[in-house]
């Protein structure tokens, strides 16, 4: 309805997202958030199968390069090297659960479920959690203990080797994740790209771990481990934040800002009462309350119910279920 205004609405937002810190600012670099409605994709199974096929081929890159590092690991004793082989299985297990969750969000609603099941993607971010403190826990373990109990490390070159072999696989793995996962909305997906991008950035702390060792100070190596772990524990709050926000049904402020000024410049809406916005999924759900003159026919307030519901999925991303109630101001 822009139209009728005079107004261009085709706006694209860069949200804010916790970008407080050093890590926020690299994580904001790395990874642009937009929510260009231009990006929606209408077939749910589509995106759906998108996901699938994401989490198959990251489970089976991460996979490899875990084992290709576990080698190396058998054969060196770096700690350092130990705790980034543990967190990027842990990585690889978490594509498990996203599977689960992706498959199960195909299924239609039923008279128990009514929002059907794209919330289950949620609960699979949960265990993604759980596995981040787990790695960390047992990072750290190893770490301390090889402080009290130090045993040399052989084979540097390899050690440092297996660390590039880790920072590529796990380098790889986020790009295609991070991508897939804007295109299909799905913010799990977005997250684990992320976690598997931290990751590989830990993997370039054995390098310097091995290169410490090779220059004359073992004790560069389960310090590195330390430090691995610690990351780990950042990782961990930064996910854990995301996840229970989710299970609140926090969704971004400039979202709802958006959705009240699409609304608010739809020809017949007087004011915005209260827009309520959550996410079930990858799909945003919209209920608003808008009033309208007293005097508007029942035809004409349905064209506008239906106008709303244009201007919401043209400006806000990846929208599901809109409901809009139009009543007399």
């Amino acid at each position: 309805m822009s139209g009728a205004h005079g107004h261009s609405h085709d706006h694209h937002h860069d949200h804010g997202h916790d970008h407080d810190g050093l890590w926020g600012r690299i994580t904001h670099a790395l990874i642009p958030h937009s929510h260009d409605a231009a990006d929606s994709i209408d077939d749910t199974l589509e995106a759906t199968g998108e996901g699938i096929r994401a989490v198959k081929i990251s489970l089976a890159a991460l996979g490899v390069t875990a084992l290709v590092q576990s080698v190396i690991v058998w054969f060196s004793g770096s700690v350092a090297l130990a705790a980034d082989t543990i967190h990027n299985f842990s990585d690889a297990l978490t594509s498990i659960p996203l599977w689960i969750a992706f498959v199960l969000s195909r299924r239609a609603a039923t008279r128990r479920y009514t929002h059907g099941f794209g919330r289950v993607e949620d609960v699979a971010g949960l265990f993604i959690v759980a596995m981040i403190a787990l790695s960390a826990v047992i990072a750290g373990w190893e770490a301390i203990r090889r402080l009290i109990e130090p045993a040399p490390i052989e084979h540097l070159g390899w050690v440092a080797a297996a660390g590039v072999v880790g920072f590529l696989g796990n380098e790889a793995v986020a790009v295609y994740r991070i991508t897939t996962g804007r295109r299909i909305g799905s913010a799990a997906l977005v997250a684990d790209g992320l976690h598997a991008r931290a990751d590989g950035l830990t993997s370039l702390a054995v390098v310097a771990g091995a290169a410490g060792v090779a220059l004359g100070w073992p004790l560069a190596d389960p310090i590195v481990g330390l430090l691995i772990a610690t990351s780990i524990a950042g990782i961990l709050v930064v996910a854990g934040r995301g996840i229970f926000r989710r299970l609140l049904d926090s969704t971004d402020p400039e979202l709802l800002d958006t959705a009240e000024h699409a609304l608010g410049h739809v020809a017949g809406i007087e004011t915005v009462e209260g827009v309520r916005l959550r996410w079930v999924g990858h799909s945003l759900v919209v209920d608003a309350d808008v009033a309208v003159e007293p005097s508007m026919t029942a035809a004409a307030a349905s064209r506008l119910v239906a106008d709303a519901e244009t201007s919401l999925r043209r400006h806000l991303p990846r929208v599901g279920h809109v409901r809009v109630r139009a009543c007399a101001a």
